[in-house]
């Protein structure tokens, strides 16, 4: 079992107390032999330490209940407000799921077991747990080094490994559960739930969909789901939930908890690779036959210039598509070279209220025109826009061709270099290495946006050319 350096920080400072090591090991779960090699090697030595005092002072964790605060509805122990990053963070606002989606070592595993143990310290309730086997939760949420019984300034609870179950001193209970076996999730009721690694479970929607029937105490229940992303149906359904929200974070965010070698070595293995963007990034990626590669969007990233020649807003309107958002990108032109340099996309808008939005962006970065695709009713989409007051030209174009067949000229400006984002767009960067694959040609709005926008942009007001794009002939927009 390994502990993380805090918990070895906290048994050090009471054995050198006057503690003894099977008190240190019964309450922090530490055996007594790890202590005792540790204590040598480490040369931990009591005398000057009980020569102030007789009588040890009471084992208790650090930091002090007393400095717990509030984040939403979960309270946090302050130590761990001051060391996470936001995609550690619960999501502000009401929402019935969290999807924390995260490459190898981005702290996934940290930020479910602190968000569960701030629940279950808060007060009594009921629990689940899911992960991919019943070893892996023992292994990894429950006794791993983020696990529940190993967080720094937490009430560590007891595991009782016949009954699969955690109890905390609270009265709270944590029911562990494989999603080897997900008809065991019939009948338990929960308030909350922390499911890992979701995209490894054996059938993951399936599961999903009898965790959530369980999910039936309490005023609100809450599901979060920790996973590194994989190119499953079940994620992307996920992902696309109105009342899920997503945070999602690289390895590299987290590099300060990793072992210094870790990152480099994995870098200059795989970087620039689909797998780096899966592993690394936490990118939802799809495979062979995709139009983007990651080399190249890893390259892309860089500075807006001063001046930019021309600037467009490219639209592509919800379809009436349950999940489908409103793609909104903003790109501009300098030269030879685009440049993205906003993503303002948004899901479940009303018409006026997407809008808004994409006039709000053609203020914002004083867009000469918008560029909406008209397929789903080209006089709405211009009647729409001019309500919200569009300030600048409105062109309409048609899609014609599939997306593969739009998409490839703007493909190609990326593998020669031509075209720099300037910000991070990791929603649209996942969008577009999945355009092209048969089974992501759906809901892929952000990428449709930037189809326009750049094929506008290069097509045409004397610009340079690639052969291949069809906007069709510009028509008349709407001046504010």
């Amino acid at each position: 079992m390994h502990h993380s350096p805090e918990v070895w920080a906290q048994v050090r400072r009471d054995y050198l107390a006057g503690y003894t090591a099977s008190a240190c090991s019964q309450y922090y779960g530490v055996t007594v032999d790890a202590l005792r090699k540790r204590a040598s090697k480490q040369r931990w030595c009591k005398a000057h330490h009980l020569a102030a005092r007789e009588i040890p002072p009471p084992l208790h964790p650090f930091p002090s209940e007393s400095e717990a605060v509030k984040i939403g509805d979960s309270a946090f122990a302050s130590r761990w407000i001051e060391i996470a990053h936001a995609s550690q963070l619960p999501p502000q606002g009401a929402w019935a799921t969290w999807l924390f989606q995260g490459g190898r070592g981005a702290g996934k595993t940290r930020a479910g077991a602190e968000w569960l143990a701030a629940r279950a310290e808060a007060k009594p309730g009921l629990y689940a747990l899911v992960g991919p086997t019943q070893h892996d939760v023992r292994e990894v949420m429950v006794d791993g080094p983020s696990g529940l019984r190993n967080l720094p300034g937490r009430t560590r609870p007891q595991y009782e490994r016949s009954r699969r179950r955690v109890l905390w001193p609270s009265g709270s209970i944590a029911h562990a559960f494989s999603a080897e076996e997900p008809e065991r999730l019939r009948g338990p009721q929960f308030e909350a739930a922390w499911a890992d690694e979701f995209c490894i479970w054996p059938r993951p929607s399936e599961t999903l969909a009898i965790l959530r029937m369980g999910l039936r105490l309490g005023d609100a229940p809450q599901l979060v789901v920790t996973t590194t992303p994989k190119p499953i149906p079940a994620l992307r359904t996920l992902r696309a939930e109105p009342s899920c929200a997503m945070t999602q974070a690289a390895t590299a965010v987290n590099a300060a908890n990793l072992a210094p070698s870790f990152l480099d070595g994995l870098k200059a293995l795989y970087g620039g690779t689909r797998l780096a963007a899966q592993e690394l990034d936490g990118l939802l990626v799809d495979g062979d036959g995709a139009l983007w590669r990651a080399q190249d969007l890893e390259r892309a990233r860089g500075a807006r210039p001063e001046r930019l020649e021309r600037v467009v807003v490219g639209v592509d309107p919800p379809a009436g598509h349950a999940h489908a958002a409103c793609g909104i990108v903003v790109a501009g032109r300098c030269g030879t070279r685009a440049y993205v340099l906003a993503d303002r996309s948004a899901l479940g808008l009303s018409p006026l209220g997407w809008a808004s939005r994409v006039c709000a962006a053609a203020r914002e970065f004083e867009a000469v025109e918008i560029v909406a695709e008209a397929n789903q009713g080209g006089d709405m989409v211009r009647a729409t826009l001019a309500q919200a007051g569009s300030p600048c030209a409105v062109r309409l174009v048609h899609a014609s061709r599939g997306k593969r067949a739009r998409a490839e000229p703007v493909a190609a400006l990326y593998e020669q270099g031509r075209v720099t984002h300037c910000g991070a767009f990791p929603a649209l960067e996942e969008e577009l290495m999945a355009l092209g694959v048969a089974e992501s040609e759906g809901l892929l709005d952000r990428a449709d946006a930037l189809v326009w926008a750049l094929s506008a942009l290069m097509a045409g007001g004397g610009g340079p050319r690639i052969r291949g794009f069809d906007l069709g002939p510009p028509r008349r927009g709407l001046m504010r």
